[in-house]
């Protein structure tokens, strides 16, 4: 999942519009920031495979450092322990970093661990049993969170339309046809898993900071209107 965990962090930061932007955004993509970081490093690994739909176009071999759910549980807490001055702002960093392991599991392919280097492996496979329609289905699922999201925003009289923009074009740009995934599985290795870890991390770390700097603005903007 992609845009769905964007979409969550914006739903959970409308629930709880007092609490920061940047420990919900930056935390919904926290894990795939480690993970991409990880798989540059050689410690995660991901194999090419141009049948691995329906954006991904990798094989996940090797994630077990991020999100196998012990690490997820374990690295939700690191996250959650960076705010640890206002107990109700870490609670839901933690909250934000942990779902992205909770959405991950309807559309992993079997491939989070149960901890690194466990044969006991999770996830329902939606990329695989649904292809295209994976696709089509998260971006249904982010749609909701967004109209929830717009609602609850509009009662504090705060517009997300531009964090709403870039869903969209976020949406597109890891579609089936667009994904730059693609091009980088069609790379010799080790240049196909670095370019895959690069664009995993920019995929989570600059639209988590460009959505938190959005939704800053925009409440400041309702703050003096």
């Amino acid at each position: 999942m992609y845009v769905g965990h964007l979409a969550i962090g914006l739903a959970i930061k409308s629930k709880f519009p007092k609490v920061p932007t940047l420990p919900i955004m930056l935390g919904v993509g926290f894990l795939d920031i480690i993970d991409g970081l990880l798989i540059m490093l050689g410690l995660n690994h991901v194999t090419p495979n141009l049948q691995a739909g329906p954006y991904l176009f990798f094989d996940l071999t090797f994630i077990d450092w991020d999100h196998s759910l012990v690490m997820a549980v374990i690295l939700s807490i690191v996250w959650a322990l960076f705010f640890r001055k206002d107990k109700r702002v870490a609670l839901i960093a933690g909250f934000a970093c942990f779902s992205h392991w909770l959405a991950d599991w309807p559309m992993h392919n079997m491939d989070l661990a149960l901890y690194p280097y466990s044969a006991e492996h999770m996830g329902y496979g939606l990329w695989g049993k649904w292809g295209t329609g994976s696709w089509i289905f998260e971006g249904l699922f982010s749609l909701a969170l967004i109209f929830y999201a717009w609602r609850n925003f509009g009662r504090e009289h705060i517009s997300i339309l531009w964090p709403t923009v870039l869903l969209v074009i976020s949406f597109f740009q890891l579609s089936p046809w667009l994904s730059p995934m693609k091009h980088a599985a069609t790379l010799q290795e080790p240049a196909a898993s670095l370019v895959h870890g690069f664009l995993v991390l920019l995929g989570f770390l600059v639209p988590g900071l460009l959505i938190t700097w959005l939704i800053n603005r925009a409440e400041k903007k309702s703050l003096n209107s």
